[in-house]
């Protein structure tokens, strides 16, 4: 039976074109071929190229983030200052008055007692109802007694103007007050009157 099929088809060949007969000469190649399940040919073309493993070695070695240095990450972000008001200059005839004022109000106080002083006095600079400058305050009317008696134009010692600078260069006060009197002496009622915060050598310092 195999051997009529055969010549048959051999018959059929002769009378065919040469472009058809490559055809089915194709089509039986073709059909003789056994079929290959899917998971054997995938199994197969693993064979032919295997996909290589990376190894722990190779996986450290892979694709890693940059890490910048410490001073590239400064370069990096931009530096962040906090706000600083512009400091505030005192020209030098404020300074020697200033200077003077501490000499006759403070004269035998120690000196942190020579610097709140001078610190009441330009707390009220920045203080609502009082002059906004130091020769406004220390002139204003019946505010200092030695205006008044002529002792705030003595020259003032070492440490009165020492204390004065300090006051002028610092940006924290020694004391917060308005006013500063002595008890003992002091014979105003109304500065009495006033709400005592601290005391600091013979003088009190109230608001």
């Amino acid at each position: 039976m195999t051997t009529k099929f055969a010549a048959l088809a051999v018959f059929f060949l002769c009378f065919m074109p040469a472009s058809k007969i490559e055809h089915t000469e194709a089509l039986f190649t073709f059909a003789k071929k056994p079929k290959q399940e899917p998971s054997t040919l995938i199994a197969d073309l693993n064979k032919k190229s295997p996909v290589p493993k990376l190894s722990e070695t190779d996986h450290k070695h892979s694709i890693q983030p940059i890490k910048l240095s410490s001073h590239q990450e400064k370069k990096a972000k931009p530096e962040e200052t906090a706000y600083q008001p512009p400091k505030k200059t005192y020209s030098r005839a404020d300074r020697q008055l200033l200077s003077r004022l501490v000499h006759a109000e403070a004269k035998g106080e120690s000196y942190k007692g020579k610097v709140a002083v001078a610190s009441v006095v330009l707390n009220r600079t920045e203080k609502n109802g009082f002059p906004d400058t130091i020769r406004g305050v220390i002139y204003q009317r019946n505010a200092f007694e030695p205006v008044a008696n002529g002792s705030i134009n003595q020259k003032p010692d070492k440490d009165s103007i020492a204390a004065a600078n300090e006051a002028l260069d610092h940006p924290g006060r020694e004391t917060n007050a308005l006013f500063f009197y002595n008890p003992k002496t002091a014979s105003d009622h109304w500065i009495r009157s006033r709400k005592i915060i601290e005391r600091i050598g013979r003088h009190v310092f109230a608001m």
